[in-house]
């Protein structure tokens, strides 16, 4: 099933699992949005239902993803020969939903939103399973590097001394005075 929704002066054609970005609208990432100007709805082989403008009791649920800004966009005026130039750049808000579902009748889903993040969680166990298994692998991996950190350790590295700077300046040779250019005589001029 999907639906045309209208949300900040723009018009979206969506459908369940769709993710969508938006102008800004209020609501943390995780929490439930009702759109409920809906525009049309169709689907499942039957004629779709188009309102007038709106269809009554229609809505769709969606959960805020993130709230995020636009790429910047670079506004510059100018008017010719009059020496006005003005640069301003400017990101818009905007917000990522995810469509939960499309209600002809208006009613709030239940907690399938829920019940979605649930196996998210599920793969932390798995994961920690594997940290558990992994630690005895790098205990031999730090064995065997034991013995080379030893002699590193035995052995520090010598340092050099340093390059005497002061000595090198001393020895190059002094730059001559530019040579003057004479002046033309006055009375003389060149035909």
């Amino acid at each position: 099933m999907f639906a045309v929704i209208r949300t900040g002066g723009k018009q979206y054609r969506v459908a369940k699992d769709d993710k969508i970005v938006v102008e800004k609208l209020t609501g943390e990432p995780g929490a439930m949005v009702e759109l409920a100007d809906v525009l049309m709805i169709g689907g499942d082989g039957k004629a779709p239902t188009v309102g007038s403008p709106v269809i009554d009791k229609a809505a769709v649920f969606a959960e805020v993803v993130e709230q995020s800004r636009a790429d910047k966009i670079i506004v510059f005026k100018k008017h010719r020969r009059k020496n006005y130039r003005r640069t301003r750049g400017h990101r818009q808000e905007q917000t990522v939903l995810r469509i939960v579902d499309v209600s002809p009748t208006g009613t709030r889903p239940k907690a399938g939103a829920k019940a979605k993040a649930a196996p998210k969680t599920d793969t932390k166990p798995k994961a920690e399973t594997k940290e558990k298994a992994a630690p005895p692998a790098e205990t031999k991996k730090t064995e065997a590097r034991a013995p080379a950190k030893e002699e590193a350790k035995k052995k520090p590295a010598a340092k050099k001394p340093a390059a005497p700077k002061a000595a090198a300046k001393k020895d190059a040779p002094k730059k001559k005075p530019a040579a003057k250019k004479k002046a033309p005589a006055k009375g003389k001029s060149k035909e």
